[in-house]
């Protein structure tokens, strides 16, 4: 079997039932060469469809010397670190990118997020809250929420505290990967899944969902819900806010251009070309009416915000006199009026 999607081997949290509850994967593979993808195939007796395997540690050796033939030298040092631990160990091999059905399958695919091996909406993750589980995430790693209370009175027995720093289906991305050149600082508001370019920085208040993130570089002090991607040079405002796929924003994949910005408090719900301005506190919605404007400020058309999706050279902003929303450009607006027409 050569093409193979992804391969993680990764080491987790079981509840005592024997359940997933977390898995954290050091090193995912992304499109392997035929030769890894075969180690570990004929390995672990793969030959078909997407497979989540608890690893035999009597399996580990074998494999980790199958990889290293392979050129895979670094999954290959993991193997053998593996060896020397008690904790559950699991093997997921993707042949094709299909949506996750376990939640080893579902980790990998965050992972391959926040390592940058994907960005988001190249990997499918349709159905994901439903194989994932709300988790105690604790000082002393994933809890089932059913076993907390026991967990909690041991701790006290010992004279501890169990902190319980929330309680999600997802992780913080930092406690699983921190990509290289970024800086957050309020690691508990960007989630695993999360793509960050390099050069990104993610201020106290900036928040970054799974399936979401930057090109980088840019400042982000608002909001990147799920499904939308910031382009490179592009700064959110403290306060703002971006209209996810999964609240309010239906179908439509909200997406922010190159070199935007949106200012304080300000927020979409429609997908911005390159270099387009929100100004401070005006939320644009799909629906939102807006007045183009011409070179000399006079009206040209009344549209909706929709119409303008995806258009670049835009700076959105209210009248100070009547609060109309209104639109110029950089581009005379009659020419942009006509390309609106255009189809």
């Amino acid at each position: 079997m050569s093409n193979i999607y992804s391969i993680g081997f990764g080491v987790g949290t079981c509840n005592s039932k024997g359940d997933w509850l977390e898995v954290y994967y050091p090193q995912p593979l992304f499109k392997p060469s035929a030769d890894i993808a075969a180690a570990v195939t004929e390995t672990l007796n793969i030959s078909g469809g997407n497979h989540s395997l608890a690893l035999d540690p009597a399996q580990l050796q074998n494999l980790a010397d199958r990889l290293t033939g392979a050129g895979a030298s670094e999954q290959a040092e993991i193997l053998r670190q593996f060896a020397s631990s008690q904790r559950p160990l699991v093997a997921v091999v993707l042949t094709t990118d299909e949506a996750p059905q376990s939640v080893p399958e579902a980790y990998l695919k965050l992972h391959l997020l926040s390592h940058r091996l994907v960005k988001p909406h190249q990997t499918r993750l349709d159905g994901i809250f439903g194989k994932l589980v709300n988790v105690a995430w604790t000082n002393q790693g994933a809890i089932d929420l059913e076993e907390l209370p026991q967990r909690q009175l041991e701790a006290r027995l010992k004279g501890e505290q169990l902190d319980v720093a929330c309680v999600d289906k997802f992780p913080k991305m930092t406690n699983y990967v921190v990509p290289a050149g970024v800086r957050i600082a309020h690691t508990a508001r960007v989630r695993l899944g999360a793509y960050l370019g390099e050069g990104t920085t993610i201020m106290h208040e900036g928040f970054v969902n799974f399936n979401a993130g930057t090109e980088g570089p840019g400042m982000i002090e608002g909001r990147i819900s799920a499904g939308v991607f910031v382009g490179a040079g592009s700064d959110l405002g403290g306060g703002s806010s971006t209209m996810g796929t999964l609240s309010g924003g239906g179908n439509i994949i909200i997406s922010v251009g190159d070199n935007c910005l949106l200012g304080a408090n300000a927020g979409i719900g429609i997908p911005l070309g390159d270099r387009c301005t929100v100004e401070s506190g005006l939320y644009i919605t799909a629906g939102t009416k807006v007045a183009l404007l011409d070179d000399s400020g006079k009206l040209v058309e009344q549209v909706k915000a929709r119409d303008l999706a995806g258009k670049s050279d835009l700076l959105f902003r209210r009248n100070s006199v009547n609060g109309a929303v209104e639109c110029l450009t950089n581009k005379s607006a009659v020419e942009l009026n006509e390309a609106l027409h255009s189809n």
